[in-house]
């Protein structure tokens, strides 16, 4: 394994199909569609230091979708898939965008089970949001699904991530869908320093102090992502790799998720294959569903460090 994965060469990652060794680079056929990711914007009302995206109050380079331009790619999907999938919505944070209620109800309409990433800050606090959302649970139960940006289960170490006072509001907000009867789940990271047991074990304890319907150990309702490091070096993927590390492609995102984004500037969304890569041009692969579905080249070091060596997934 080590011969195998070891980098060496002045440029890794450079090319789509050699790795910097001479290898053969992986890549990953698309399998079936389980969730449509919908980039709501790259605007948030955070500024988070390991935002793999840099949302911030600043950045539009990812402009707000509109119910318009999500409606065809909804049609896509009943055309290519006979059951529901899982809609996600993520960001920058969703409920910056004034069409997100109207978004969510796009794709619950049609029987899509709808997962909204947020902060559950000040944006989802509004009053008019509120109303929006407890609208939208009373209408279609059961479909909705919110899963909160939790970065630990400690405050000293999630406000040094989002700043001075996230972690009470985060709170605030996680209480508030409780109370209302929402379905629930975290996403958090696994620190360097600790195991993925003492993780679980950590977000365990906090969930059971607020009484949150939420178990720990179940992955898709406690979403733990392997700590990413953008100056790191991890190793190519090749070929041989699926064999050496007993992965199976089709276990990979992009094997079965696609995302769709509007650049700003742009007429038209576009369909991107990873919601790590929003930024890269490889990896945008078509402006429609349709086209986008072929395989994924694994040419940046995240398809390394989050999915194929970091077992991570954004999906539930």
């Amino acid at each position: 394994m080590t011969q195998t994965l070891a980098q060496s060469g002045p440029a890794p990652f450079a090319d789509p199909d050699i790795t910097a060794k001479g290898e053969t680079r992986a890549s990953v056929a698309f399998d079936r569609l389980q969730t449509l990711w919908v980039m709501t914007g790259t605007l948030c009302n955070i500024a988070c230091t390991n935002c793999y995206i840099e949302s911030s109050p600043e950045n539009d380079r990812l402009v707000y979708i509109t119910p318009d331009e999500l409606e065809p790619y909804l049609d896509e999907v009943g055309a290519l898939v006979p059951e529901p999938i899982e809609i996600g919505f993520t960001g920058g944070e969703p409920f910056l965008n004034p069409h997100m209620a109207a978004l969510a109800e796009a794709a619950l309409k049609r029987g899509h089970r709808v997962l909204i990433l947020t902060n559950a800050m000040r944006p989802m606090m509004r009053p008019r949001v509120q109303s929006g959302l407890l609208d939208l649970q009373a209408r279609y139960p059961g479909q909705i699904t919110l899963r909160t940006s939790l970065d630990h289960y400690t405050p000293e170490v999630h406000d040094t991530e989002r700043g001075a006072g996230g972690f009470a509001a985060t709170l605030e907000g996680i209480n508030w869908l409780s109370n209302n009867g929402f379905l629930l789940a975290l996403a958090g990271r696994q620190m360097t320093d600790e195991t993925m047991a003492e993780a679980r074990a950590g977000y365990a304890a906090l969930i059971a102090a607020h009484g949150w319907d939420i178990d720990a150990a179940n992955p898709a309702q406690m979403v733990i992502f392997p700590e990413m490091d953008e100056a790191g070096s991890p190793p190519e993927i090749t070929v041989d790799c699926w064999g050496i590390l007993n992965k199976n492609p089709a276990d990979i995102m992009c094997a079965s998720s696609r995302m769709i984004i509007k650049r700003r500037g742009a007429k038209r969304p576009s369909v991107v294959a990873c919601t790590l890569l929003p930024y890269d041009p490889q990896f945008e692969l078509a402006t429609t569903l349709t086209e986008s579905l072929r395989p994924v080249k694994l040419n940046h070091k995240f398809c390394a460090q989050f999915c194929v060596l970091g077992g991570a997934s954004c999906s539930a």
